[in-house]
C-alpha cells in the first residue's frame, strides 16, 4: 500500500454541484425571462408505472444565486460530512455562464469559508435540452460550443486564478489549487491538438505558479461510454492523462461507465451499474499513472428534461433507463469507495459524489419529501 494514505484516513467528500437553479442572463435569452430549471423539475410527471416524479426537495424552491440560500446548504454539507464542492463551471468563447451560484451564492455566503470548493470546468458543447423534444433526434441544436480556441482558453485560466485560486476555501493538494476537467475530447479538439493542449495545459501551470501557488493540480474526468448527445468518448484515456500532465483522474457518473441500451428500460436495479462503474475504476487504478479517485452517484433520472407531452420511450439522452436506488443501496456505493481507496493507498483520498443538487438528472444529496435526508445520512453513518 502507498505510504500517502492508511486504513485510518478519512477521505474528502466532495459533491458536484450543479448551478442552474437561479436566473441568468443566457438562460433568459433562450428560454425566456425568469427561466432557471426549477421550472422543468416542476413540470415533470411520471412517465410509467412506479416512476417517482416529480422529485420534490423537501425545502421546495429556492434561489441558489443568494447568500441565505448558500449558508443553509453549506451548513447541511458540514453537518453531514461533505467537505466540499466540485462546481460545475460553464466558460465558452465569450465567457462564463451559470456563475451567480458561486460568485453571489456560495462565496457571499457568511459561512462560506466551512467547507472547501473547486471547479469541475464542464466544457461540453451545451445543446438545447431544456427540454429535448424528440427521442429519436440525435443533433438537437447547439446553443454553445465547449471546444474553445487558445485566446478564450487563457481568459479562462486568468478568470480562475485572479477570481477563485486565492480564496482562502479554495481545494488544493499539495499547494496546487485543484481544477476538474470535464471532457478532454473537447479540450483537444478547442485547442488544436494533444501537443497543443499539452503547451496550453503548462502554461496555465507557470501562470498558477506566478501566482504564488506550487503549480496546478489538474483533474480528469475519465469515461468509457459518452451520455450527453455531443460527448467525446476517448480510446486510451489513461494516455492522455499522461500526455497533459493531469495529477488525478476521477468519474463524473456512473452512467458513464455502462451501455444503458442493455439495462431494463424504463427503470432498471442499479447493483449492475454500481458493478459496471468499479470494474472500469479497478481498470482505471491499474492503467494510470496518477491516483483515481472513485465516484459514488445517488440515482439517474433525467426524465424531467424530456417533453412532458411525449410518451417516455427508450432513445439518446435524456430518454434513457432510470435508476431510483434508496438510501441503504446508495450507501454499498460509499462502502465499495471507501474500501476502493484503502486498497489502492491513494494519496489524498478523495471520493466524488454525483451529486449534491442534479435534480433534473436524479442525482441529489439534498433531503426531498421522498428520502428526507437518507443520503446525506448515509454519507455520516459510512465516513463519520
Amino acid at each position: 500500500m502507498n505510504q500517502g494514505a492508511s486504513l485510518m484516513d478519512r477521505p474528502k467528500i466532495l459533491a458536484y454541484y450543479f448551478p442552474d437553479w437561479h436566473t441568468d442572463p443566457r438562460n433568459a435569452k433562450w428560454f425566456g425571462q425568469d427561466w432557471d430549471e426549477w421550472k422543468l423539475l416542476e413540470a415533470a410527471k411520471p412517465r410509467f408505472d412506479g416512476h417517482r416524479q416529480p422529485r420534490i426537495p423537501l425545502d421546495g424552491r429556492f434561489d441558489e444565486a443568494t447568500p441565505a440560500a448558500a449558508e443553509h446548504q453549506i451548513r447541511l454539507a458540514k453537518e453531514y460530512g461533505v467537505d466540499g464542492f466540485l462546481v460545475d463551471y460553464y466558460w465558452y468563447d465569450d465567457g462564463p455562464y451559470l456563475q451567480g451560484a458561486l460568485d453571489d451564492g456560495l462565496l457571499a455566503a457568511r459561512n462560506s469559508d466551512d467547507i472547501k470548493f473547486a471547479l469541475m470546468w464542464a466544457n461540453h458543447e451545451l445543446v438545447n435540452i431544456f427540454p429535448h423534444d424528440d427521442p429519436a433526434n440525435e443533433s438537437p441544436q447547439r446553443l454553445k460550443n465547449g471546444a474553445i480556441d487558445r485566446a478564450a482558453f487563457e481568459k479562462l485560466a486568468r478568470h480562475v486564478i485572479d477570481t477563485y485560486f486565492a480564496r482562502p476555501n479554495y481545494l488544493t493538494i499539495d499547494g496546487r489549487p485543484w481544477l476538474t476537467i470535464y471532457e478532454l475530447g473537447n479540450l483537444i479538439v478547442g485547442l488544436g491538438g494533444v501537443a497543443e493542449t499539452a503547451d496550453a495545459l503548462q502554461w496555465f501551470d507557470e501562470q498558477t505558479r506566478q501566482a504564488g501557488f506550487e503549480g496546478l493540480h489538474l483533474d480528469a474526468v475519465i469515461w468509457g461510454v459518452g451520455v450527453l448527445p455531443a460527448a467525446i468518448t476517448l480510446d486510451d484515456p489513461a494516455e492522455l492523462v499522461r500526455k497533459l500532465g493531469f495529477r488525478s483522474a476521477t468519474s463524473y457518473v456512473w452512467v458513464h461507465h455502462a451501455d444503458l441500451g442493455k439495462f431494463e428500460f424504463p427503470q432498471a436495479e442499479v447493483g449492475p451499474l454500481r458493478a459496471a462503474a468499479f470494474a472500469e475504476y479497478e481498470r482505471y487504478a491499474a492503467e494510470l499513472d496518477v491516483p483515481f479517485y472513485p465516484n459514488v452517484t445517488v440515482g439517474w433520472d433525467a426524465s424531467p428534461r424530456t417533453a412532458q407531452d411525449r410518451e417516455f420511450i427508450r432513445g439518446r439522452y435524456p430518454w434513457t433507463t432510470t435508476f431510483d436506488p434508496s438510501p441503504e443501496e446508495f450507501k454499498e456505493g460509499l462502502l465499495l469507495a471507501k474500501s476502493f481507496l484503502e486498497r489502492h493507498g491513494q494519496p489524498h483520498p478523495i471520493i466524488t459524489v454525483n451529486a449534491w443538487n442534479e435534480w433534473t438528472e436524479g442525482s441529489a444529496l439534498l433531503p426531498d419529501s421522498h428520502n428526507g435526508y437518507g443520503f446525506l445520512e448515509m454519507i455520516r453513518a459510512v465516513f463519520g
